[in-house]
């Protein structure tokens, strides 16, 4: 028997709201996968601009919080269409779901407009706002050429959140992973061979992404469980603020570690100059990777409690929520012990060149420090996580300021200047904030659960 590409998606549709653990389980493996070899677009820049020296790597640093907003703004959109997409699938309306994905598209269009026109124009203001310095000039070499790939990060993000909504993480792991493999082998062709240098690298990843976008768009016309048909587009005022009401809020929690980036970095140039710069943006990578397995669950968990909240299984989130922090910790410990152990070997691959030597030793601290900071992740996330699923943006939005923006540099800062621990202090600063920002996280997260369940408990 030939089973149709429909079948094969509404598969994804009955993972969504089949058993809420298997669910979560069954998203977040394959998204786990995706989001770290996608993560390798980051590192394999790091990796590969290192060998150029302090002052490279640091300039690729000072883009990274602009980047930031850009993959937040796009990423959120993502979630907004996620968490509007699985309630329609939920609620099994179907149409209402395919048009809402035309919705998502029409603000991608939008989004990729005004920030396109904003960072060409005003690229090098912001740059020199957060402090970039003697390297503004590598800066905006990188930057200008990767933010004119604007339309395919935005593209790429909200596709990704659109087929999460379908359960569909096969085909985001398959688009990912083609990426960042893609990225990996043109990055020292264009850095080096062509000794284009940071240019190389913003070239090889614009043309990653171009080509993900393609791929992406060939399985929207062929192979997906949400159509896109352009006259089956009915504009819904209604539909834009759902969307908007799960991803301005998400786009903008971004734009809050886009600010804790700057503001880490700023710190930094206080109390350890470029050098600092550079340990942090090469560890932070690693960071970054680490991070990938809670993120993972975090947005499978928007998914899964997107279809649950539409279709009123209200018990569900607290099983779902449970589930996704106990999964979490279980990764996080193995993958902490792991790094604390390779730290030395891990360094190295930021530090290989005669002109990036200096700092290995600095980075393998950074690198253990950090091991405390991906512990608690997983508790914050998935709490955030569930006010994302139902709509709750705000929500989550306030809880990131407090935990990043506002425990985080405020640690960061009292003992990197104050106290007078310099850079570690800085390392242990992003650590307690975040700590004391995942338990109120955790704290709010179950009170609204609480108080839902037993509002509808009579219903």
């Amino acid at each position: 028997m030939v089973t149709t590409s429909e079948e094969k998606e509404t598969k994804g549709v009955f993972t969504l709201l089949g058993e809420p653990k298997k669910a979560v389980l069954k998203l977040s493996i394959p998204m786990i996968i995706a989001m770290t070899v996608n993560s390798l677009y980051a590192l394999i820049d790091a990796v590969w601009v290192a060998g150029l020296g302090e002052a490279a790597l640091a300039s690729i640093g000072f883009v990274n919080p602009i980047f930031l907003v850009v993959m937040g703004f796009s990423n959120g959109l993502g979630a907004g269409a996620t968490a509007i997409i699985s309630r329609y699938i939920g609620a099994k309306d179907k149409k209402q779901a395919d048009n809402a994905a035309l919705h998502v598209m029409l603000l991608t269009g939008i989004l990729t407009i005004i920030f396109t026109v904003i960072l060409l124009l005003f690229l090098r203001p912001m740059l020199e706002l957060i402090g970039a310095g003697s390297t503004i000039e590598l800066s905006l070499e990188y930057g200008k050429i990767l933010f004119l790939g604007t339309i395919f990060i935005v593209f790429s993000s909200t596709a990704y959140g659109i087929l999460r909504a379908e359960g569909n993480v096969v085909k985001t792991t398959y688009a990912m992973g083609f990426g960042a493999v893609l990225n990996m082998v043109l990055d020292p062709i264009f850095i080096y061979t062509l000794k284009m240098g940071v240019s190389g690298a913003a070239i090889a990843t614009v043309i990653s992404l171009f080509s993900v976008s393609l791929l992406l768009l060939y399985w929207f016309k062929k192979d997906t469980y949400i159509k896109f048909s352009i006259k089956d587009f009915v504009y819904n005022n209604t539909l834009v603020k759902q969307i908007l009401g799960v991803g301005l809020p998400a786009g903008m929690e971004f734009l809050i570690i886009a600010t804790l980036s700057a503001s880490i970095n700023i710190i930094l140039i206080m109390v350890a100059g470029v050098d600092g710069v550079a340990v942090y943006t090469a560890g932070w990578r690693v960071v970054m990777m680490a991070m990938v397995p809670s993120i993972a669950i975090a947005v499978s968990i928007v998914a899964v409690v997107g279809a649950n909240f539409g279709g009123k299984k209200y018990e569900n989130l607290k099983i779902i929520h449970n589930y996704g922090i106990k999964l979490g910790l279980i990764i996080v410990v193995i993958m902490s012990i792991a790094i604390f152990l390779l730290a030395p070997y891990i360094s190295y691959i930021f530090a290989y060149s005669p002109e990036s030597a200096g700092f290995r030793e600095t980075i393998t601290v950074f690198l253990r420090v950090t091991c405390l900071f991906y512990i608690f992740l997983p508790i914050g996330m998935s709490s955030s996580s569930i006010f994302q699923g139902v709509g709750r943006g705000l929500d989550s939005l306030f809880l990131t300021l407090i935990r990043l923006l506002i425990l985080e540099v405020l640690f960061a800062y009292v003992l990197a200047i104050p106290l007078g621990l310099g850079q570690y202090g800085v390392w242990w600063g992003i650590v307690l904030g975040n700590l004391v920002g995942s338990g109120i996280a955790y704290g709010w997260s179950k009170r609204y659960m609480n108080r839902l369940v037993d509002k509808n408990k009579d219903l």
